[in-house]
């Protein structure tokens, strides 16, 4: 579990890899309001349960980073379980409703459907407590992949990045892939361009898959940013 100071609270992070892809399922919490957000619950919801309740957490908001099926598996459970909006950019509604056929591709059962409840666009803010991330559409991975980035308080907030949730658009040495439904390399590399890379280096980077970074050393290691200049 991590405690990171935003917003001038102190704020509950726990990551859990789930599913059959460890995709990495974060939940977010404010240890004073007890709400929180979980984003991209792809499978295991009954564990995801147990870390909410341990840390006594109110669900207010499900976001998804993009709708592969390892990211969304575990919508339905989730929601019936909280009844927390399910929240995703619409450019992913088409490649959510064809989840049968995700399914079918990658060789695993079909999970049921969510209804959702909001669309998020670009510079929304999910709130939850004390708390509120903006959204930042990064298509490319796919055509409604979206970050949310949370910005830092305080002393030298100016010079710190805050965290970033970055889905499956910026990895640690890498980027999403752009071979599957909806993906494109130019415009993966336009949103890392244009909207990650604007962020300060000091900014904390959570993937949809894999390790934590930072945005300065994605920047002058990842050898997909550094031959983009």
């Amino acid at each position: 579990m991590l405690y990171f100071h935003a917003m001038g609270n102190a704020l509950i992070h726990e990551i859990l890899p789930v599913g059959w892809l460890q995709c990495n399922c974060s939940l977010v919490g404010d240890p004073e309001t007890r709400e929180a957000i979980v984003l991209d619950p792809g499978d295991e919801v009954e564990r995801i349960q147990e870390i909410l309740a341990r840390h006594k957490l109110t669900v207010r908001a499900i976001v998804n980073t993009h709708a592969h099926i390892d990211h969304v598996g575990g919508l339905r459970k989730l929601h019936d379980a909280t009844g927390a909006p399910v929240l995703m950019h619409s450019e992913d509604l088409e490649l959510y409703r064809a989840l049968e056929m995700q399914a079918a591709w990658i060789g695993m059962p079909v999970p049921e459907i969510a209804n959702v409840d909001g669309l998020l666009r670009e510079g929304d803010q999910v709130r939850w407590g004390g708390f509120a991330a903006t959204v930042m559409h990064t298509p490319g991975h796919t055509p409604g992949s979206l970050c949310l980035h949370l910005p830092a308080a305080g002393e030298g907030t100016e010079k710190s990045g805050g965290m970033l949730f970055a889905g499956d658009t910026l990895f640690a040495g890498s980027i999403g892939r752009t071979d599957l439904w909806g993906g494109s390399f130019d415009k993966i590399m336009h949103s890392l361009r244009t909207k990650l890379l604007a962020l300060p280096d000091s900014t904390l980077v959570f993937p949809g898959h894999g390790p934590a970074t930072t945005i300065g050393r994605e920047r002058d290691s990842n050898p997909f940013l550094r031959s983009s200049f």
